[in-house]
């Protein structure tokens, strides 16, 4: 239970940050991209800051040894960049290019319940089950993607 409610909180503090930031308006994201144009750099600033915090993270938890909330850290095991990798990077970069929304700041966009998010995340969840469809369709397994380690 305890953990449950931890997990709602960093949502909502995740959440908050990137409606804080302007992330959940693609307008913001969109004139981010547009270098050539109507450019908008403050979400460099947004982008440094999640960096700096998340490098401090990582710092801290391999300092620590352990995670807080679970018994073993759980890590990529596949180091190589494949064709699924670089296809899943291009669809994300020209969905996010297109639409001004990533899946976490459309999520919490579905807050404000307007169309564009709500399409958004209804056509990004058709994709994924479509793809899983294929994939079961040509028997086809993900690569395992996180292992168990311990400290």
């Amino acid at each position: 239970m305890i953990r449950s409610v931890l997990y709602y909180l960093f949502g909502l503090v995740f959440g908050a940050g990137i409606t804080i930031s302007g992330m959940i308006n693609p307008a913001k994201v969109l004139n981010f991209f547009d270098v050539a144009g109507t450019w908008d750099p403050s979400l460099d600033f947004v982008m440094g800051g999640a960096l700096l915090i998340a490098a401090t993270g990582f710092w801290l938890a391999r300092a620590h040894g352990a995670p807080l909330f679970d018994r073993a850290f759980h890590l990529p095991t596949v180091h190589v960049v494949d064709f699924r990798l670089v296809v899943g990077a291009a669809v994300f970069g020209i969905g996010w290019g297109l639409a001004g929304f990533c899946p976490g700041s459309a999520i919490a966009a579905l807050g404000l319940v307007r169309g564009e998010p709500i399409i958004f995340v209804s056509t990004m969840t058709v994709g994924l089950l479509g793809g899983s469809l294929l994939r079961a369709a040509f028997h086809t397994e993900p690569p395992a993607s996180e292992e168990k380690v311990s400290p």
